[in-house]
């Protein structure tokens, strides 16, 4: 059994950082309280549902259990304190049974998990997943997860308390572009550190790759095999991921096209997108060249695109292959390279559950310095390109121009937290199971 250990998070790099003396000059800093007295932030956890293998599983089996990070077994540096369940799937839920395990409060509404059945706002900062469960799409086929009313309930018990602590917000902000930007607004206004965004862009990237900031890319290729939407989120977070520190910073996007199976192979046929770029994103996860991406998908199923025309004149595609869904791979021409830079986003063993304990030790040091690694603005342009994205795919593929969409945002360092290490290398059977879910399937 690895030793445990938690990890230390540095108080002075969180004051040092620059959003540190904005907010110190409105905000008194209240999630540092905590730290000051010595205890653990306390936490409330607001999501849609708990089921096995759903988004509040695999991000909060990290905070009321040992996780693994950089190989060692890592301890929660923020307490859980309180539930909220929108839907509590009979057959299927998981939160009651840890709630009685852990002796942690499942609180039927957003406003008694924030303030621990009183009045006023009794934890130290939120985690909010709005991931999975019942609920509609709309007409775009657009899932409506109800992320915008749950940040807007956290909100305003934060303003009545006139206390204002972190925030995590798992995935985009919203399917509303109008929504996303006014929770950014929002935030921003109110003083609340905000982060969101997924877990991919901080999975081990194999084989290693780290763009030096500055490079003047020209063109560059983020691959997934998941659903339209849902997994273009996450390859479009990979993308924004690599490539918002190159020369210039990110200045945000002109043009969004979605191409369908037919339309995306007459755009490579015209010089559009590369399909050698393709091949050396692919390629990173196989031995084997592809030959032809089209016979691949021949035998595979349908692919689509997405095209991203940016400021700066940097092109962007988002190109959808079967062959996963939990398999993400990326690819940039850098001008006067003749050699391609690729990597893969790897995923581990257990599928989604090791993707998440990156994520994990991300959001609890939010929670707890108030400090994203990344910027918040990184998931504000995917969320407005995803719903542009959208808009476009209804009216038949014709492009879109998105001006609300060229903003510029400064990126980040968050390697110390994407970097996973050989944290697979401790078996599975070795950390203790929680019996709160089902561990059934889930060993390497």
């Amino acid at each position: 059994m690895a030793e445990l250990y938690t990890t230390e998070l540095s108080r002075r790099g969180f004051l040092l950082g620059s959003a540190a003396g904005t907010l110190a000059l409105t905000n008194p800093l209240c999630w540092l309280q905590a730290a000051e007295e010595g205890r653990r932030p306390k936490v409330a956890v607001v999501f849609t549902e708990c089921t096995h293998r759903s988004h509040a599983h695999v991000i909060l089996e990290n905070f009321l259990e040992p996780y693994l990070f950089n190989g060692h077994l890592t301890n929660s540096s923020v307490e859980v304190v309180s539930f909220y369940a929108d839907q509590l799937p009979e057959d299927r839920d998981m939160i009651r049974k840890a709630s009685k395990q852990y002796g942690i409060p499942l609180f039927k509404t957003i406003d008694e998990a924030l303030c621990l059945g009183g009045d006023k706002l009794a934890v130290d900062g939120v985690l909010s997943i709005g991931e999975h469960g019942d609920y509609p799409s709309n007409e775009l086929g657009q899932h409506m997860y109800p992320r915008k009313e749950f940040f807007d309930q956290i909100v305003a018990v934060m303003k009545r308390s006139n206390k204002f602590v972190p925030m995590f917000n798992d995935k985009h902000l919203s399917y509303r572009w109008d929504w996303a930007k006014e929770m950014v607004d929002t935030a921003g206004e109110l003083g609340i550190p905000l982060m969101a965004g997924s877990s991919v862009p901080l999975a081990e990237r194999q084989p290693p790759l780290e763009l030096p900031a500055g490079l003047e890319i020209e063109e560059a290729i983020s691959i997934h095999g998941g659903g339209v939407e849902s997994y273009d989120f996450h390859a479009l977070e990979v993308l924004q991921s690599m490539v918002e520190a190159r020369q210039g910073g990110e200045t945000g996007i002109s043009r969004v096209e979605f191409l369908d199976h037919e339309a995306l192979w007459k755009a490579a046929d015209e010089g559009r997108w590369s399909r050698e770029l393709a091949r050396a994103a692919l390629e990173t996860t196989t031995n084997e060249p592809f030959e032809k991406l089209e016979d691949l998908e021949e035998t595979r199923g349908k692919a689509h695109g997405i095209l991203l025309e940016y400021r700066d004149g940097m092109r962007g595609l988002i190109l959808r292959l079967s062959g996963g869904g939990t398999k993400w791979q990326f690819a940039c021409r850098v001008k006067d390279d003749p050699e391609f830079k690729a990597t893969s986003f790897y995923v581990g063993p257990w599928e989604n559950r090791n993707l998440f304990k990156a994520l994990s030790h991300a959001i609890q040091y939010h929670l707890t310095y108030g400090q994203a690694p990344y910027p918040v603005e990184r998931t504000l342009l995917v969320s407005g390109i995803l719903d542009a994205v959208m808009h476009a795919r209804s009216e038949g593929g014709k492009p879109r121009d998105t001006p609300e969409l060229e903003f510029a945002y400064p990126a980040k360092d968050y390697q110390a937290f994407r970097e996973m290490g050989a944290s697979w290398k401790i078996l599975n059977e070795d950390i203790p199971q929680p019996a709160w879910f089902d561990p059934q399937g889930d060993k390497p």
